[in-house]
């Protein structure tokens, strides 16, 4: 369905003129349509109503976290929307991000525990704990997926190995719904991607990084979170490594540089390896690889208990924010 709503979308973004322009931070040099996030919204929407068509109230219960996902989703894609017609400033949209995730949480999508990988048993937590960490990871991954949006390709490819692999843990641990919610997600993406990759036909926009993002955090949350499982808490932040910690040392980079955390700038991992004289096409399908990396080690964890958990894991983030911090404080020298 994505793939034959596109062209349509992209004729509606010539009609009315909403362009993403080339400018001195932008690697595109013409003019590119936005709005394929509606593309991608409308595709995964009737796929999941024909599937909720086919077997209706068995697979989404309308009383159950997916209501907080679908909620969710549907009022950060709109805010892109918004965001794709009429510029936000960054505060205004933050705040309403951190409301739809307030939202999203009373509905259902929450932490409501941690896996202790050391003991193997779990933190509850209480509601002045679970609501501001779920609202931070809501909004956080929310943003990765958006500032990692860089070049043709990107954003969408990770978000469909990100999706796979929280499909297929999910499908392994019984949480039917998410991985039938990641399945659609990865469908519409590879419907988007076919127009998207170098060189791109249109872009996704606001509309898109923000719509998979959400969507990408909330499931997270719902399949892969809820494991008590000893990796049950890094999971998810290997999945998403790679805009993860990109993000991350994006943040640190303007604090070292004391600019506004906000600016924009091109100094991403992305920038980076163009900077050093690789292809487009190169540099996307190089960070693939480290995105299925991360996600097959996700993927091995499922299986792995106990310290080799930790061991595994923790090497490999520290391995990954030691690289970064060398190169953030190169960069901050030159």
């Amino acid at each position: 369905m994505t793939d034959l709503l596109v062209p349509m979308v992209a004729g509606l973004a010539y009609r009315i003129g909403n362009l993403d322009k080339p400018d001195a931070r932008k690697v595109h040099s013409t003019p590119i349509p936005r709005l394929g996030g509606i593309a991608m919204f409308l595709g995964v929407s009737a796929s999941l109503a024909v599937l909720e068509l086919l077997v209706p109230g068995r697979l989404f219960p309308l009383d159950g976290p997916l209501q907080g996902v679908f909620v969710g989703a549907t009022l950060t894609f709109f805010l892109g929307v918004a965001d794709d017609l009429h510029p936000l400033p960054a505060k205004i949209k933050f705040a309403c991000q951190i409301a739809i995730a307030s939202i999203a949480f009373f509905l259902g999508v929450r932490i409501e525990f941690l896996s202790n990988p050391l003991t193997g048993g779990i933190w509850l937590l209480p509601i002045s704990l679970a609501l501001p960490l779920t609202a931070f990871w809501l909004v956080g991954v929310t943003n990765c997926i958006n500032l990692i949006d860089g070049l043709d390709g990107l954003a969408a490819g990770i978000s469909i190995i990100a999706a796979t692999t929280i499909g297929l843990i999910a499908w392994q641990t019984n949480q039917l719904i998410s991985s039938i919610v990641a399945v659609a997600l990865v469908g519409s993406a590879i419907g988007f991607l076919r127009y998207n990759f170098n060189p791109a036909r249109i872009f996704m926009g606001d509309s898109g990084s923000l719509f998979l993002g959400f969507s990408l955090a909330a499931i997270s949350v719902v399949g892969v979170l809820k494991l008590i499982a000893t990796a049950a808490l890094v999971l998810p932040v290997l999945i998403l490594g790679v805009p993860i910690f990109d993000t991350a040392f994006a943040i640190l980079r303007r604090l070292w540089k004391h600019k506004p955390i906000f600016s924009p700038d091109k100094g991403h991992l992305h920038h980076r390896l163009l900077g050093i004289g690789l292809s487009q096409k190169k540099v996307v399908v190089l960070i693939y690889g480290v995105s299925l990396s991360f996600c097959g080690l996700a993927m091995l964890l499922v299986k792995v208990t106990g310290a080799v958990t930790v061991l595994l894991s923790s090497l490999l983030i520290l391995t990954w924010g030691i690289w970064n911090l060398v190169r953030s404080w190169k960069e901050s020298k030159n």
